[in-house]
């Protein structure tokens, strides 16, 4: 029911929210069932119980993502929808970190975070947003949150882009991945605008183009695509893919350079290589010794397998089992464990070798997946023992017990 009526609504502006009265009834209501809320009415003449309910809804989603927004007084919150689809504070901030410059377009702008990062790295923002209502908020929070050097333009980018005569250090596009029936899409082609198709006319306005798209999009998909990629970035946060930049430079010329980043709350897991060194990098192979090494989400997506092997210096357990191990303890981007024992996938062995009937468990390169497992074994999930269920370099199913460090 809730969701019929927040879908329902369609959302305008309506500056008297933010008066003070009704700003300090959301704050109050923030952990307020949204239902009884709806079906209580409001209590305010001028503004409507699913607009404030809209705005709780936003704020609430904001509070981990948008800590900056959340805890600035005077914010407007855009449709919940909006929140959802906008770079957290974390990613933005990284992405604005690898560019700089005098003046930046961001042509498909949104809820503006992005652009409030920008704003740190260059003289002038231009941000594009072609839905009115939400242009107008954006520029409203800018001004609330004091961002002086980015321009609003209430209108389609491109169509903006044609008219203008300004040259842009680089251009950010963020394409739209839902199509007209509101479903989720992460093609290029299938995206709007269609980044394939603009290229051209964004390289007659600039030398650098930055693109941001799905996590789920092929990184080889995306190489063979995209031309004149001058690197990958894969950004996750707490071990979760949540984007791909793709960084366009008119003039490359060498090989795409894949870098990725796990930002994590207190620190950052890093790992960059070029494209052409996986492809001839070779892994040393070995049974499980002292230590164990899980690549965090980043690495994963990358397909950088071979090349960490070889740039850190540790053996893979099996060609397709992305689980790396070494007899000393080494410094890795990605979970580290202490390797107690190895033993083959057995039920009834294992059953004897598992003292405690719960364990966390993992399968890489396994037939079966972990609720199989666990419906099989009658292992229970949780405590301070993994479980590695993985094949190894002599091709045999095995269970590696670890213990995290």
């Amino acid at each position: 029911m809730l969701k019929n009526l927040l879908e329902t609504y369609s959302f305008t502006l309506n500056k008297e929210i933010l008066n003070t009265g009704i700003q300090l009834f959301i704050n109050n209501n923030l952990n307020t069932d949204i239902s009884s809320l709806l079906l209580k009415g409001s209590d305010f003449k001028d503004v409507g119980t699913k607009e404030i309910a809209e705005q709780i809804e936003a704020k609430k989603r904001s509070e981990k993502k948008l800590p900056s927004w959340f805890t600035t007084e005077g914010i407007y919150y855009p449709n919940k929808l909006n929140i959802e689809q906008t770079s957290s504070e974390k990613t933005a901030a990284y992405k604005a970190s690898l560019i700089e410059g005098k003046r930046i377009l961001d042509l498909t702008g949104g809820f503006g975070v992005d652009s409030f990062y920008f704003a740190n790295r260059f003289d002038e923002v231009h941000h594009c947003e072609i839905n009115k209502n939400l242009s107008e908020i954006v520029s409203h929070n800018f001004s609330v949150m004091n961002k002086k050097n980015i321009i609003t333009f209430a209108e389609n980018g491109l169509d903006y882009l044609k008219k203008s005569n300004l040259h842009f250090d680089c251009i950010f596009v963020d394409p739209a991945r839902r199509d007209d029936r509101k479903n989720k899409v992460f093609f290029l082609q299938d995206c709007t605008p269609d980044i394939l198709e603009i290229l051209p006319f964004l390289f007659s306005k600039t030398n650098c183009v930055m693109v941001k798209t799905s996590p789920l999009l092929d990184i080889k998909k995306g190489l063979e695509d995209l031309k004149n990629v001058n690197a990958v970035h894969v950004v996750a946060v707490n071990n979760e893919v949540k984007e791909l930049l793709w960084l366009l430079y008119s003039d490359k010329i060498h090989s795409p350079a894949i870098h990725t980043i796990n930002i994590k709350r207190e620190t950052q897991e890093l790992f960059r290589f070029d494209l052409i060194e996986e492809t001839t990098a070779k892994s040393n192979f070995s049974l499980p010794q002292n230590y164990l090494y899980e690549p965090n989400s980043a690495i994963l997506k990358s397909g950088g397998f071979n090349v960490l092997s070889e740039k850190l210096k540790l053996n893979k357990l099996h060609a397709h089992t992305h689980l790396y191990t070494s007899a000393e303890k080494m410094e890795f981007p990605g979970r580290r464990f202490e390797i107690l024992k190895t033993v083959p996938y057995n039920k009834k062995l294992l059953k004897k070798e598992l003292t405690e009937g719960k364990a966390n468990i993992t399968t890489r390169n396994f037939p079966e997946t972990v609720s199989q497992i666990r419906k099989k074994t009658k292992i229970k999930e949780g405590g301070n023992l993994y479980l590695f269920f993985c094949t190894d370099s002599n091709n045999e199913k095995k269970v590696i017990f670890c213990k995290k460090i």
